[in-house]
């Protein structure tokens, strides 16, 4: 595969292959679709290069089911029997996050929340334990819009994440301040959609 080269190569005292292999933190965002799907296809290929994959989807509803989470559960199971590629694991908000007890059925704008605090202490501890090469944070940019948790704090942790673990959040719209600490960010752009001719969404390619 042809490998990009760089515009400008800042004087950081690094050498190329230090560069090179510098963690990133990437954010999918915009009105377009595409951005979780772009993320779980990262996983994927991160999956491939036998990197432990951890999935943290901040969905309200434990009834929103993607076809990724099946195939990538899969894939780990597949480490597990063969040792082929890396280890996955998969958590979802609306769940409840599988390290916490159930929020036995309660479904207030608070339990959200504070369900959305939990997994976020939880991905913090993980970061310091440097437990992933990849973390997908799915639709996490809602959470931060909503102001249940503190945009500083997310930054902060991020930037000063040790090691080389990458990090990939998804969500409309991204709160200014993630941007400027991203390493990557892709916009979404919605040029038309099938819902303009008021066609629903279908399986295969919603879910």
């Amino acid at each position: 595969m042809p490998q990009g080269q760089p515009e400008v190569v800042p004087n950081d005292g690094l050498t190329t292959r230090q560069r090179r292999n510098r963690a990133i933190l990437a954010v999918h965002t915009g009105a377009g679709k595409g951005k979780s799907t772009a993320a779980f296809g990262l996983a994927l290929r991160g999956w491939n290069q036998g990197w432990d994959i951890g999935v943290f989807q901040f969905v309200k509803s434990a009834k929103w089911k993607v076809g990724e989470e099946s195939v990538l559960t899969r894939l780990g199971e597949l480490h597990e029997q063969t040792g082929e590629g890396g280890p996955v694991e998969w958590h979802k908000m609306g769940s409840g996050w599988s390290w916490t007890r159930s929020s036995q059925g309660e479904d207030t704008e608070e339990q959200h929340a504070a369900d959305a605090r939990e997994g976020w202490a939880e991905i913090k501890r993980r970061l310091a334990d440097e437990r992933h090469d990849l973390y997908v944070l799915d639709e996490f940019n809602y959470p931060l819009k909503w102001g249940w948790i503190d945009i500083d704090d997310v930054v902060d942790t991020l930037a000063n994440r040790p090691g080389k673990q990458h990090v990939v959040i998804t969500g409309r719209p991204a709160h200014d301040k993630l941007i400027e600490a991203a390493d990557l960010v892709t916009e979404m752009t919605k040029i038309k959609h099938p819902m303009d001719a008021g066609q629903k969404g279908q399986r295969g390619i919603e879910w």
